[in-house]
């Protein structure tokens, strides 16, 4: 199959598909007669598996070390158990962190909602942020 029609099947353009190639999530397929990009059927698959991988957010470098162990032979399950924990923590750090940012933010709304700008001097820059950083740090438990 060649590069556009690869390219037009899978939903993807012609550039991704080199940049995948090059970034090597795809071994080079063979080569035609005249030069041409000749990629087995079973490349569909492999960009699919890139595509949900993708989506359950994992990275490039980390879909690469995916297929490199299916490429060998190997089961890749462990690693990707691994690797989907290791994500998993990590958003429920940030959604940890959010959460800490909106309590903050929401308490600075309704200062905000209760500051009257004649009571703000000029040695103050702006008073509703006046130690929202240290605010922030507390919530997130600095």
């Amino acid at each position: 199959m060649r590069i556009g029609e690869l390219a037009a099947v899978c939903g993807v353009t012609a550039k991704t598909l080199r940049f995948y190639e090059q970034a090597g999530l795809l071994p080079a397929p063979p080569r035609t007669a005249g030069g041409y990009r000749d990629y087995p059927e079973q490349t569909v698959k492999r960009l699919a598996f890139i595509r949900d991988a993708q989506g359950a957010g994992l990275s490039l470098a980390e879909i690469r070390s995916v297929l490199a162990l299916r490429d060998a032979g190997a089961s890749p399950c462990a690693h990707v158990t691994a690797l989907v924990d290791r994500h998993l923590q990590d958003i429920e750090r940030r959604l940890a962190e959010l959460r800490a940012t909106r309590a903050v933010l929401r308490g600075l709304a309704e200062r905000a909602a209760a500051t009257d700008p004649a009571d703000c001097t000029d040695a103050e820059v702006c008073r509703i942020l006046t130690g929202a950083t240290s605010r922030v740090e507390g919530e997130r438990g600095h």
